[in-house]
C-alpha cells in the first residue's frame, strides 16, 4: 500500500471502535440506570450499533458491564498517576487533588457519583462476581493512596505511628458515602466537608505530636 492510500485509509478510519464505543456509552448508561435498568437494547439504540457487533465483543450482559468496570478503572489510575506522582507537590496535597479532580468530574456528569459505589451498592448483595470486583477496585485505588500516604509519613507530615493502609482504606470508605449523599442532593457539599474533615483530622494528629515531642 502506498503512502497516500495509508493516509487514507487513516483519514476514513473511525475515532474509536466499535467496543469502545460501546462501552462508552455504557459506562455513561450505568451511571444513570443502574445495572438492572440497563437493556442492551437501548444501548444498542444510543450507539447505532447492531445486535451481532455487541455479542462479537461481549458474552452477555455481565461481561459487558466488567469491562466497563475495567474502563472505568484504567481511567481512575490514569487520574491517580497525574495527582500521586507529582514530585513538585507534598504527598498530602497529591492525595486530596486526585480527590478533588474526581469530584470535578462528578460535576461534570450531574453529580452521578462513583460508579464503583453505585454497583457495589446494587449488585452486592446478589452478584458475587460483581461483590468480588468492586472490592478488588477499591482495594486497588487504597494501595496507590497508601504509597503517597507513606510518602508523607516518612516526611513527618503525619504521626510517625501512622497506619497508611488503615489511613487511605478509611478514605476510600469515607469518600464512597459522601459520594452518595453528593448524588442524592446533587450538589458538591459532602464531598467538601468529608476531604475538609479528613486532612484537618490527619494534619492535626501530626501537630499535637509534634507539640508534644517538644
Amino acid at each position: 500500500m502506498n503512502d497516500k492510500a495509508i493516509q487514507g485509509a487513516t483519514e476514513v478510519a473511525p475515532i474509536h471502535s466499535t467496543k469502545q464505543r460501546l462501552i462508552e456509552a455504557g459506562l455513561r448508561m450505568l451511571l444513570k440506570h443502574g445495572y438492572n435498568d440497563l437493556g442492551i437494547q437501548a444501548l444498542l439504540t444510543e450507539t447505532r450499533i447492531p445486535k451481532g457487533s455487541f455479542y462479537h465483543h461481549f458474552k452477555d450482559k455481565e461481561d459487558f458491564a466488567l469491562q466497563v468496570v475495567d474502563s472505568y478503572m484504567t481511567q481512575v489510575h490514569a487520574g491517580l498517576d497525574v495527582s500521586l506522582t507529582d514530585p513538585n507537590r507534598p504527598p498530602l496535597l497529591r492525595v486530596r487533588d486526585f480527590f478533588e479532580k474526581t469530584q470535578a468530574s462528578y460535576r461534570e456528569e450531574g453529580y452521578m457519583g462513583c460508579l464503583l459505589g453505585g454497583l457495589g451498592q446494587e449488585l452486592s448483595g446478589v452478584s458475587e462476581v460483581f461483590r468480588d470486583k468492586i472490592a478488588e477496585c477499591f482495594a486497588a485505588i487504597a494501595d496507590r493512596v497508601a504509597g503517597c500516604l507513606e510518602e508523607a509519613r516518612k516526611r513527618h507530615d503525619i504521626p510517625e505511628d501512622s497506619n497508611v493502609q488503615e489511613m487511605a482504606d478509611l478514605l476510600v470508605d469515607c469518600w464512597e458515602g459522601a459520594a452518595l449523599r453528593s448524588r442524592l442532593q446533587r450538589n458538591p457539599t459532602s464531598l467538601d466537608a468529608m476531604l475538609d474533615f479528613y486532612f484537618h483530622a490527619v494534619t492535626t494528629g501530626q501537630q499535637q505530636n509534634t507539640l508534644q515531642a517538644r
